[in-house]
């Protein structure tokens, strides 16, 4: 059964989407440039992610929530179905643990195209692939939200977002590019499943206790979700990069003396703690199409202000304004199915 929200909770958690989404847009613009100046895509992913892990794992100890949520992971991995009464509450399957691959094919795939595709065609064949796998998702219920039943408004979303690809896939776009918009279509789609699974993750992690005031403390579950997430992506990118030094050998490249390109483990966290503190709430449909929103405008924006990148053509204008219909069509039928 999907959790019911008030619309005031839904469109705050579609704000908190357009931010992560704002945030994404950024780490692929920082994650694309510095794969170019060291010469690695694998070892700039890697980088990202273990420094996202880094700065958890040294937030985690001054966070007793944050800690117990760890721990009651850990146990929900370990607990049987057959426990107690058999009920399914506070149990985790190992592969609901598995949402941090998502995160690393998508960080992966910002240093191998972002420099060739631009930002914004980055991001719209992105949201292609997460907007049209966040719509099944939803429907069979993968998120912890519940199953959520597809309608008009929010299949057309999707359509919406397909059709703003061939727009800017039509406008000249070389072979060689659209070959290299596979890995963002590709990562949309794990993406959607990165989601649904940290959202399961959090909702593993029991309520906090009820402090004196009668009020419930934190949880700590959006901080464990982050960093299973990191964790696993990490693990996973260590090995593609120690595979690619056995392949290809050291990268040609060097460090940049830019402190602004090593946020990218920062900016993870940033849009990874969202998607998981509001997926439950909003689903992943509208979690997606919200991220959107965020990544489409500030792609274009990166774009435009980013020194050495050709300014976005008519076609990906066009490709981005219908992006931001496909968010708007869904939000718009759900606020009118409430006023009848």
């Amino acid at each position: 059964m999907a959790t019911i929200v008030s619309a005031r909770q839904r469109a705050f958690g579609v704000a908190l989407a357009i931010v992560a989404g704002f945030a994404a847009a950024l780490q692929s613009r920082v994650n694309g440039t510095l794969a170019t100046e060291t010469g690695t895509a694998f070892g700039t992913a890697a980088l990202s992610f273990g420094s996202g892990l880094v700065l958890l794992a040294l937030v985690l100890p001054f966070s007793r929530a944050g800690r117990s949520a760890v721990g009651q992971v850990r146990a929900g991995l370990r607990r049987d179905r057959s426990e107690r009464d058999g009920s399914e509450r506070g149990r985790l399957r190992w592969w609901e643990c598995l949402g941090g691959l998502g995160g690393a094919f998508y960080v992966t795939s910002q240093g191998l195209t972002v420099d060739a595709l631009g930002v914004a065609v980055f991001t719209i064949a992105l949201v292609a692939g997460q907007s049209v796998s966040s719509l099944v998702i939803d429907r069979v219920g993968l998120a912890p939200g519940g199953v959520r039943l597809v309608t008009l408004g929010r299949a057309l979303g999707p359509v919406l977002t397909v059709v703003a690809v061939v727009v800017v896939s039509g406008a000249g776009a070389s072979t060689a590019a659209l070959g290299l918009a596979v890995f963002p279509l590709v990562s949309g789609v794990l993406q959607s499943f990165q989601q649904a699974l940290n959202g399961r993750v959090r909702a593993a992690v029991r309520p906090g206790v009820p402090r004196p005031d009668g009020r419930t403390g934190r949880d700590g579950g959006v901080l464990a979700a982050t960093f299973v997430s990191f964790l696993v992506g990490t693990a996973a990118l260590l090995v593609l990069f120690g595979v690619s030094l056995v392949v290809d050998g050291m990268p040609a490249g060097t460090f940049p003396p830019d402190l602004l390109l090593y946020s990218g483990g920062l900016l993870g966290i940033v849009f990874i703690a969202l998607q998981a503190a509001v997926v439950q709430r909003i689903g992943v449909l509208l979690l997606g199409l919200g991220m959107i929103a965020g990544q489409v405008v500030g792609a274009l924006v990166l774009d435009v202000v980013s020194p050495g990148v050709a300014a976005p053509g008519v076609a990906t204008y066009v490709g981005a304004g219908l992006t931001l219909v496909a968010v708007a069509v869904p939000l718009l039928e759900g606020l009118l199915r409430r006023r009848r």
